[in-house]
């Protein structure tokens, strides 16, 4: 099992917990961004408890239709519907004795709500078909990379559900919040993309190493990860510097403006550097945000969490234009 990796103060505060955890077999409810780690996270607790050595199934909740959810967590019996030519066991069967992974629990339509939460009450279900109700033996851990608790509020995801799902509950710190983790994370991928190649693993170059800790890797891990292969294959000599690194992934803050940005603020009051912190942060931010989005606004506003309407500020107030991103 691919383990989770970090010495920062913040992830080891969320990681203990999740190791406490493990020991309840109460519903848990993981909130974090794309790329966090959710699922990782969700397997430490399910390999650190007594469920081990019992299956952990992961479900995508956005990928299943209405029409099938009932027949995918629950099962159906033969006969159920015309293509059931045989019994078919759920989810929920799969995972007896273990964990059921409901991800993206946030994507569940108002139909799936209501089934998940009429099992969840009482922890019983029946197959599409049957006549006989089961008891469920699995441990439910959700994620969302939305918050649920904003999601009640805005009337979109029921608030009954939700206090059926966070008994328990972390939130994964975000990339940009772990201070000391990104180089610590580069230098693993960096062996990681070796072993996948075949090859000897190379090592950063300083500035590189400053660069990347610089960005705010609005992907999280998942995003660094990727950075850190495409850099690797495109180092020619003995090691991956800069110009890897930003023919990689160009949104990354040139290391001369970094360090003219620290020699500023050496000699800068604390508001001003303060300042110029916040806005390096933002335009990397959002550099990287309309990249993923495609230059589409409303789902940079989605996947950011913000209003549209505030994002369109902070992209006119540093001249990001999103017919850039359009064809990226």
């Amino acid at each position: 099992m691919p383990a989770m990796l970090g010495q920062s103060q913040a992830f080891n505060l969320a990681r203990a917990l999740l190791r406490r955890y493990a020991s309840c077999d109460a519903p848990v409810l993981i909130e974090g961004e794309t790329g966090t780690g959710k699922e990782l996270a969700a397997r430490e607790i399910h390999y650190a408890s007594r469920r081990r050595e019992r299956p952990f199934v992961p479900v995508n909740c956005g990928a299943i239709p209405d029409t099938l959810i009932e027949s995918e967590l629950f099962g159906h019996c033969r006969g159920a519907f015309t293509d059931a030519r045989s019994a078919r066991p759920g989810l929920v069967d799969h995972a007896r004795g273990g964990t059921l992974f409901l991800d993206e629990v946030d994507a569940l339509s108002a139909k799936a709500q209501v089934t998940l939460l009429r099992f969840l009450q009482d922890n019983q279900y029946r197959p599409v078909g049957g006549n006989v109700a089961r008891a469920a033996d699995a441990r439910i851990i959700a994620a969302s990379n939305a918050c649920l608790e904003r999601l009640a509020i805005e009337g979109r995801f029921r608030r009954d559900l939700q206090y059926r799902l966070n008994p328990l509950y972390v939130r994964l710190p975000p990339l940009r919040e772990r201070e000391g983790d990104v180089a610590l994370l580069a230098e693993h991928f960096i062996v990681a993309a070796a072993c996948r190649l075949g090859t000897d693993p190379k090592p950063w170059t300083a500035e590189a190493l400053r660069a990347l800790a610089a960005y705010a890797w609005p992907g999280n891990v998942r995003e660094l990860e990727n950075v850190v292969l495409r850099a690797y294959l495109r180092a020619e000599g003995d090691s991956v510097g800069l110009a890897e690194l930003l023919a990689a992934e160009p949104a990354l803050v040139p290391i001369a403006d970094a360090e003219q940005t620290h020699a500023d603020e050496a000699t800068a009051s604390f508001s001003i550097a303060k300042s110029r912190a916040i806005q390096a942060f933002e335009r990397s931010y959002l550099t990287a945000l309309m990249r993923r989005a495609c230059g589409n606004v409303s789902e940079a506003a989605r996947l950011s969490g913000t209003e549209r309407r505030q994002l369109g500020k902070l992209l006119k107030k540093h001249g990001i234009e999103k017919d850039r991103y359009r064809s990226v």
